[in-house]
């Protein structure tokens, strides 16, 4: 049902209703609605209302309760057209623009946001890491060790730096690797590591034939340098688990230890997330619209950030269904333009 189907005084109760029980957590009844709304109809006409929108989906009366509450729908109505939203505390503005400068690394800035999510939400904060494809390779460096082992040291965003062993089939010496360092340095420095790989092996397979020694080196080690691992497989930091407990009660303690399991797992989560990254601006999964059982009571409120003009990971906020949309949203927002301005100010 879309909002013009619903009359201004269903309209007006729902979003009492919802503001009551985001504030209070308890099921909200008939004289607490008329009191709120300052609608002048008896409490007998409210109940026949909440009938109405709990026969159409949008509430629901708790079996312990002769009170209503909403559900994932009737906070969908809300969020998408009921709500009017706050700005940005000026005091969690100055934080944020303090804490996300361009002289941290890539991984202090990511660490650094979800931790900032969580402080100002007062719920769980993540922040999806960037994949090595997303990054610029600034600088390689070979030192070689023994047993045909060679340390390579990328150097990644002008402040991320990676440390790799490469097992070779041969030893080398420091003339060879750092002449095979100044050609990858002088040909790829600068550019995306996705860009670097697809061109070293295009240069391997057309060169293969005639290639010399100093560019065999140098294909070689850096192939292995960038080649993908475990450890690029992504993922995401999360801050402020415990700030989820205030809001749990003993009927979803259960899913909430899932929850936490599935932090530790991280595939579900980091699957919903990635899906963000198909969509611009803010998007919101109000419990079982994420489709995740440990999520049927929280929700999900994610938001892009970019690095030159792409975007390249995904921010946000999980906590209880009743959490204060209106604050929460325009914080991840403006976090996500700031992580990204901050990523802007590196290149």
């Amino acid at each position: 049902m879309t909002l013009a189907e619903i009359t201004q005084r269903e309209r007006t109760l729902l979003q009492a209703l919802v503001r009551l029980y985001i504030r209070s957590g308890v099921p909200v009844g008939s004289k607490t609605l008329v009191q709120e709304s300052g609608i002048t109809v008896s409490p007998a006409t409210v109940r026949n209302i909440m009938a109405d929108l709990e026969s159409r989906g949008y509430v629901r009366t708790p079996h312990t309760s002769a009170g209503r509450i909403p559900t994932a729908r009737g906070y969908r109505l809300f969020i998408d057209s009921l709500i009017t939203m706050q700005e940005v505390d000026g005091a969690d503005m100055n934080d944020i623009r303090a804490q996300l400068g361009p002289d941290k690394s890539t991984a202090e800035l990511v660490a650094t946001t979800s931790n900032l999510l969580s402080v100002i939400t007062q719920q769980a904060g993540l922040v999806t890491l960037p994949k090595n494809d997303d990054v610029m390779l600034r600088h390689a460096e070979f030192l070689p060790l023994s047993g045909h082992r060679v340390l390579a040291i990328l150097v990644l965003d002008e402040k991320e730096v990676q440390n790799r062993i490469l097992h070779t089939d041969r030893d080398y010496d420091d003339i060879e690797l750092r002449q095979a360092a100044n050609f990858i340095n002088e040909h790829f420095a600068g550019r995306p590591l996705q860009e670097v790989r697809g061109e070293l092996i295009s240069h391997m397979r057309s060169t293969r034939k005639k290639i010399d020694r100093l560019l065999d080196t140098a294909m070689n080690l850096a192939s292995k340098a960038i080649e993908p691992d475990s450890g690029d497989a992504g993922g995401y930091i999360v801050a402020g688990q415990s700030n989820l407990l205030g809001s749990a009660s003993a009927d979803n303690m259960d899913q909430l230890r899932e929850l936490f399991s599935e932090f530790q797992r991280q595939k579900e989560i980091l699957g919903l997330m990635e899906r963000c990254v198909r969509a611009e601006g803010v998007q919101i999964f109000i419990g079982e619209e994420a489709g995740l059982e440990p999520l049927a009571d929280f929700s999900l409120i994610t938001a892009p950030y970019h690095s030159d003009g792409r975007i390249i990971g995904v921010l946000g906020v999980i906590g209880p269904t009743r959490m204060a949309y209106d604050r929460v949203i325009p914080v991840v927002d403006v976090t996500a333009r700031m992580l990204s301005a901050a990523l802007r100010s590196q290149n």
